[in-house]
């Protein structure tokens, strides 16, 4: 049988082939960056070598007509790893594969099952956000390339063959997710958006320009005619192709459970001034405290005050120094846990407030973090704790409101505004709201009783409550003195009424939560954008041109 030389021995593809190479009793040669540098030929173990599975795990064929040379010289077989794709460093190393093996074989896989685990931070999220989600293909199992690739190794006829490898059966990339949801039990789900939110996704992911364009290419194409299943796997190696299912089952735990990377993207504020002042960095991920844990952030939430701290409004209150990590609102999974932290672990599904959320990871104190809601994407809570815990307060300590109480919401379709209709609603008031025509219909759906066009009819007077939720003009607020019993104010202070500031509290998070999974409680996220879009989300607040709860994912 010989020894056999494997390249990339603890990739994915060739971790699998050398236990099922040692398997069937061969004496396998691992080449890997501790053993053998595929840059330099010369320090390749190819004494009594006679097969090589051959992965080059270069975007370029640079330096492999040297490595081709010594390996064919040395051995009587190569197998090497392609891609159905065949970019053109494949065809290239195909030609001199061709020309200077004695006997060879070629591996073209498609789409590998393991690519979907790109997905698991956004899994985790509760929703997989991309464009093409009817793109259809069949994914392979890893193990069922290192089986075709033993055999060719082992066996004799596979000379000459180029084999196109696929999975059983063709799958839509939005059934891919809800396959992953239901095996790992996180309720996750595909959301279907533009080529161009799709793109900027992409990108924050890492990739360069040029991948992100033939990627969408690809989906587009495979949305259009969805690769067909072959039955090559089963074929060489006389066994079923493993199903996509099973491939999940032995890899739920790798999209449970995160593991912290050594850096992470923030967005970051480099001074005070305009939004150009922010910018999306790399940075070190941070580690957590006695205390605190450390959070994989599935989304953070943009707030209007954040723009006070950036143009360095109120010092007093907002006491940052630049370069500073933005975001307040969070959620997402527990990574770690610092020492004297009791009550969360590692994969817990959280959210609360966490100061540096808008990055990949950020660091909280345990007890400013309550348990997700499940009834709704792990993203989709990042809208609720400063807005929802602000409404709380307005609603229920400053306010008071009871059953039969006439409340006014002034600024109803904001992020605010929407949560205080609905609590206003459970305390059993007649809520009357102001919104723009573009938030009326939102602001009708979550149960206000009337919706006041505040551009042209005029406000009710005579009320129980008035709850003013957004900044007023000069003048305004004196005209709203006096229309309510009771007036509290988020915004700005009106004469004779109470002006508050939120407070993080865990046990209101809490009771929020449980609203929403009782399904008294609907979160409405109107925007989900890329953390690398902050920037641009600040300058169309500054426009007013935001309605409602934006959500930015890392």
């Amino acid at each position: 049988m010989g020894r056999i030389l494997v390249t990339g021995a603890t990739g994915t593809v060739g971790r699998s082939a050398a236990a099922l190479l040692r398997r069937a009793g061969a004496e396998v040669v691992p080449a890997s960056r501790a053993t053998g540098d595929l840059r330099d030929p010369g320090t390749l173990p190819l004494d009594g070598v006679s097969a090589v599975l051959l992965v080059w795990p270069f975007g370029t064929a640079e330096g492999a007509r040297e490595v081709i040379e010594a390996v064919a010289g040395r051995a009587g077989r190569v197998v090497y790893l392609s891609s159905a794709a065949r970019r053109e460093h494949e065809r290239e190393i195909e030609r001199l594969i061709a020309r200077t093996a004695g006997a060879w074989t070629f591996l073209r896989p498609h789409a590998f099952a393991a690519n979907t685990l790109r997905w698991a931070r956004r899994i985790r999220a509760g929703a997989v956000r991309g464009a093409y989600g009817a793109a259809a293909m069949p994914p392979v199992h890893e193990r069922d390339v290192a089986a075709v690739a033993v055999r060719a190794l082992l066996d004799e006829g596979h000379h000459g063959a180029a084999y196109d490898l696929t999975g059983p059966e063709t799958i839509s990339q939005a059934d891919q997710v809800r396959i992953i949801s239901e095996v790992t039990g996180l309720p996750a789900r595909w959301v279907e958006v533009p080529p161009e939110h799709a793109r900027a996704a992409l990108e924050s992911d890492g990739l360069p320009p040029e991948a992100v364009e033939e990627v969408l290419r690809a989906q587009a194409e495979l949305a259009r005619r969805p690769l067909p299943a072959t039955s090559v796997v089963e074929e060489v190696t006389k066994e079923p192709a493993i199903p996509f299912r099973q491939w999940v089952e032995e890899h739920a735990e790798d999209f449970r459970v995160p593991v912290a990377a050594p850096t992470m993207r923030a967005a970051r504020m480099h001074g005070f001034g305009d939004a150009s002042v922010i910018r999306y960095d790399t940075v070190r991920t941070p580690e957590p405290g006695p205390g605190e844990v450390l959070v994989e952030v599935a989304a953070t939430a943009f707030n209007p005050s954040e723009i006070g701290l950036r143009t360095g409004l109120l010092p007093e209150v907002f006491r940052v120094e630049p370069p500073h990590t933005l975001g307040w609102d969070v959620s997402g999974t527990v990574v770690a846990t610092g020492t004297d932290v009791t009550g969360l672990t590692p994969g817990d599904r959280v959210f609360g407030m966490a100061g540096g959320a808008a990055a990949g990871y950020a660091v909280a104190p345990a007890e400013s973090l309550v348990r997700a809601p499940r009834r709704i994407p792990l993203a989709d809570a990042a809208a609720v704790p400063v807005a929802g815990l602000t409404a709380w307060q307005a609603v229920h300590e400053h306010a008071h409101v009871t059953p039969g109480r006439r409340v006014l919401v002034n600024g109803a379709g904001g992020g605010v505004g929407l949560f205080a209709v609905q609590l206003a609603k459970l305390a059993g008031a007649h809520v009357t709201a102001t919104a723009s025509p573009r938030s009326t219909a939102a602001v009708r759906r979550l149960g206000a009783d009337e919706v006041i066009d505040y551009t042209a009819t005029p406000l009710p007077r005579d009320l129980d409550v008035l709850l003013n939720l957004i900044p007023l003009a000069d003048g305004t607020a004196a005209e709203l003195a006096g229309l309510a019993r009771v007036t509290v104010s988020i915004a700005t202070p009106i004469e004779g009424g109470a002006h508050f500031v939120m407070r993080a509290d865990p046990g209101q998070l809490t009771r929020l939560a449980e609203l929403i999974d009782e399904g008294g409680l609907m979160v409405e996220v109107a925007e989900s954008h890329p953390l690398s879009g902050l920037a641009d989300v600040h300058r169309r607040a500054e426009a007013g041109d935001l309605r409602g709860k934006i959500t930015l994912i890392p």
